[in-house]
């Protein structure tokens, strides 16, 4: 079977609407250098990325957009609550649940930090630039699962 250019869907968490725009501009330039493609939607927060990327999923099932895989990008900055928990360890596990269950190839770029200054030095494209590293993993996910004959 020919191996075709990688397309895969980044979806993005826009409560920080700045951390989101870098961090999608590093995935979406990894995605390039790879030589593949890319599909970008958004979603209010963090919590909301398991279920965008399942409706996705779904919507391939009945014809939809084929996506090799998914790029997830957010933040979860700690506050006075423990609402940083539920949202930061739910979201994880509905992203684990999803990619192990439905041998999807998922690069989890959601950062989860203490505050603002963490979060830049992580997001920041001239930095640690974990969206690029967010879809690097994706893509090598996407091999992984050729490697297996499990080509989409």
């Amino acid at each position: 079977m020919a191996e075709h250019a990688p397309h895969l869907l980044i979806i993005d968490a826009r409560f920080y609407e700045d951390l989101a725009e870098e961090l999608a501009e590093g995935a979406s330039a990894a995605i390039k250098a790879a030589g593949g493609s890319f599909d970008h939607i958004s979603v209010p927060g963090a919590f909301e990325i398991p279920a965008a990327m399942a409706m996705a999923v779904a919507a391939m099932e009945q014809g939809g957009t084929r996506y090799d895989g998914f790029v997830l990008l957010g933040c979860v900055i700690r506050g006075e609550t423990s609402h940083y928990d539920i949202v930061a360890g739910e979201s994880a596990r509905a992203i684990m649940d999803l990619a192990v269950n439905r041998r999807l190839a998922v690069g989890n770029g959601i950062l989860t930090v203490d505050h603002r200054d963490q979060a830049w030095a992580r997001a920041k494209v001239s930095g640690k630039n974990k969206g690029g590293g967010a879809a690097e993993a994706a893509l090598a996910m996407i091999e992984t699962r050729r490697r297996f004959g499990l080509d989409r």
